[in-house]
């Protein structure tokens, strides 16, 4: 085996464990946070609502406004001290009353915006296109196997202790985090870009809109999906978490599908996984019992598995190494802004309309940002590799 593959063997390794330690942590908090604010502290739909959107607003601030403007140097540095923030927030969230969980969501957001978009710049980093496409679908997958473990291992934590423990049940997977994260392989270029001459980048349009069709109706699944199982189907805490492993199950199973054999031509994958999500979204209105309701959330871990993978390897296509990182800052950032307004209008929403109409009216948004990105990019060479 010659030194190329070696190394990029040993730099695929060490980002799996990164992406699973982290997102794994951040599934956690962010799905973990609204069941908290709801059942323990007794906040309102509308005030769950606006916790999530303030994890994500600084999420967005250190993405957007930080994480770009950082060179390679100080950013390594601010990723790994990011991660030990991490390791320090979650026995503060143990600890958390009705105030300080706001205080304690302000450094998180801040801290993880700082960690993902450089996972996936980090995989991004390969020698020819090829393995760039390969690694990218490695590190999706990742992601997807992180959401397997993390819900898993919380639904069995769920069934022994309340809320407030699972985030101390959770300290062992952030330390390998700690411990690896100076591993991680960050651009060696001399100058990066970044401004407005990035944000016209049409990679970056192209992600943004597909990344659009599915993480509206994620966003607000992220804080309200167990919540809307459990008030509607009158189940107990691990029952209601266990929506999540279904919808992870798949994603994960589509995910490692589309790393032993990437898809070159993104056209017709990406209009299927839209139209399983309208579908899907149509079937949670329609779900008589918790069995059906399971069912529709695994069919919607397809486009859960697909979309996400599709959007970064559009921006692979159609960017430089030099605007990689700032490219992925600012697609990330722009899922942030997501997480940040839909959770919020579906907790003001659903106080008038109920979760169930709330949720599902988000096809109309799908439906819209899907047929703009379509007419922009149905013969681009962002979707049909040439």
């Amino acid at each position: 085996m010659n030194s190329s593959k070696h190394s990029l063997i040993y730099s695929a390794i060490i980002l799996v464990l990164m992406t699973i330690s982290a997102r794994a942590t951040n599934n956690m908090v962010t799905t973990t946070i609204p069941l908290l604010a709801k059942y323990t502290l007794q906040l309102s739909n509308s005030q769950v609502g606006l916790l999530s959107a303030l994890l994500f607003t600084f999420n967005f601030i250190s993405t957007t406004f930080i994480n770009p403007k950082l060179n390679s140097i100080v950013r390594k540095r601010a990723f790994i001290i990011s991660n030990i923030i991490i390791l320090v927030s979650l026995p503060l969230y143990f600890l958390s009353n009705a105030i300080t969980i706001w205080i304690i969501s302000i450094f998180a957001g801040i801290a993880f915006g700082l960690i993902m978009p450089n996972l996936i710049t980090a995989a991004s980093l390969a020698n020819d296109k090829k393995s760039v496409e390969r690694l990218l679908s490695l590190y999706s997958t990742s992601l997807s196997t992180s959401l397997i473990i993390g819900p898993a291992f919380e639904v069995f934590l769920l069934t022994k202790y309340d809320y407030r423990d699972v985030f101390l049940w959770f300290i062992p997977m952030v330390i390998i985090g700690v411990i690896i994260s100076s591993k991680i392989k960050f651009p060696d270029v001399k100058r990066e870009e970044s401004g407005f001459s990035v944000i016209k980048n049409k990679g970056l349009i192209a992600g943004a809109l597909a990344i659009t069709t599915y993480n509206v109706p994620f966003a607000a699944f992220t804080t309200f999906l167990a919540i809307l199982a459990k008030d509607r189907f009158n189940l107990p805490n691990f029952d209601a978490y266990l929506v999540f492993l279904p919808f992870y199950i798949m994603s994960f199973l589509t995910r490692l599908t589309m790393t032993i054999k990437p898809f070159e031509n993104l056209r017709m994958p990406l209009l299927i996984s839209i139209l399983i999500t309208i579908a899907g979204l149509f079937g949670i209105l329609y779900a008589p019992n918790y069995p059906i309701f399971l069912a529709v959330i695994a069919l919607l871990g397809i486009p859960h598995g697909s979309i996400f993978p599709m959007a970064t390897i559009m921006i692979s296509r159609a960017t430089s190494l030099a605007e990689r990182n700032a490219v992925n800052s600012y697609f990330l950032a722009y899922n942030n802004i997501l997480f940040l307004i839909v959770p919020a209008i579906i907790g003001f929403v659903s106080e008038l309309l109920g979760l169930t109409i709330s949720i599902t009216s988000l096809i109309i948004p799908v439906g819209i940002s899907a047929l703009i990105f379509f007419k922009i990019f149905w013969n681009d060479n962002v979707l049909i590799k040439r």
